[in-house]
């Protein structure tokens, strides 16, 4: 895979990863709080307690505006596709199981500012300002067909990269439909013509493993995961330089301070300043310069 194909991948899917960080740090903070009692939403069915905000009483319309202020300028490539509501309505769907609501209020922001930016280098306000101005890859260099997956390739069907935390593949678009129960192999376009669908696809491979026996980028970053000795020895701990080895493996990990990784930090920082959480609180593992990836590149989950 040549370094412009790499670049492009990570690009598109960088805003994403970045929002999804954001709503796990935001978490932290609030978990210094007292609980109090619960008079709202599904945690009452368990708890009378409310021990973590919603993602609602944290991130609102205004700052979702400021973090993603660009991507409806007109150089931008999807104009128009993604909101603030579309985001929440698909992660509302993931509240119970742990997104945006683990941990503290510091936390749940990181977790969702974990998920986003758009990589131009050159551009009004730089390039920090610039994030979601993608729904899809531009000029894919291939079909992205596996012949040998369970999930084969659908006549007419084009597996290129789509969605906020882009899917690539056959195998991955088949594996994301049937989790969520819509048929992405026959239609892969779903993904860049439905900004909800887009964004629940892209909080699923955030809160799910990508292969057995390893975390899902949600537990590598909010400190659920506990490294086993092989882990350590790969310099693989919890935090966010994990989450990245996780999602884009040898594009961006075990390869020194690239620019790839290095922006990807930067716009990471960058949100958590904007989300009022600070880049102080970035938390402990913030690189992933010296990790051995989890899988290479024709593996990971923007490849």
């Amino acid at each position: 895979m040549g370094g412009k194909k790499k670049m492009s991948a990570v690009a598109l899917a960088a805003a994403a990863v970045l929002l999804l960080a954001g709503m796990a740090m935001v978490e932290a903070k609030a978990s210094k709080s007292k609980p109090k009692v619960c008079d709202k939403g599904w945690e009452c069915k368990s708890s009378i307690y409310c021990c973590n905000e919603t993602i609602t009483d944290f991130f609102q319309v205004y700052q979702f505006e400021n973090l993603f202020s660009k991507r409806n300028a007109p150089v931008a490539h999807a104009v128009g596709f993604w909101d603030y509501q579309s985001f929440i309505t698909a992660a509302a769907l993931y509240e119970p199981l742990g997104f945006g609501t683990t941990g503290g209020k510091q936390m749940q922001m990181k977790d969702v500012g974990s998920k986003t930016s758009c990589g131009y280098g050159v551009a009004t306000g730089g390039p920090l300002a610039w994030g979601l101005c993608y729904n899809h890859e531009m000029s894919p260099s291939q079909i992205y067909c596996d012949s040998d997956s369970i999930y084969r390739c659908v006549e007419g069907a084009e597996y290129y990269g789509r969605g906020a935390l882009p899917v690539f593949w056959n195998f991955n678009y088949g594996t994301i439909g049937e989790a969520l129960n819509i048929d992405l192999l026959h239609h892969p376009e779903y993904l860049e013509q439905n900004a909800t669908l887009a964004f629940q696809a892209a909080i699923w491979r955030w809160m799910n493993p990508i292969k057995k026996k390893q975390p899902s980028a949600h537990d590598a970053f909010v400190g659920n995961w506990k490294p086993t000795k092989n882990d350590t020895l790969a310099k693989r701990l919890p935090g966010f330089g994990t989450t990245m080895n996780i999602l884009y493996g040898d594009q961006t990990c075990g390869q020194g301070f690239v620019d790839s990784m290095n922006n990807i930090i930067s716009h990471y920082q960058y949100y958590l300043d904007l989300m009022g959480v600070g880049r102080e609180q970035s938390g402990d593992n913030l690189d992933c310069a010296e990790q051995e990836p989890f899988n290479p590149s024709s593996q990971s989950a923007t490849s």
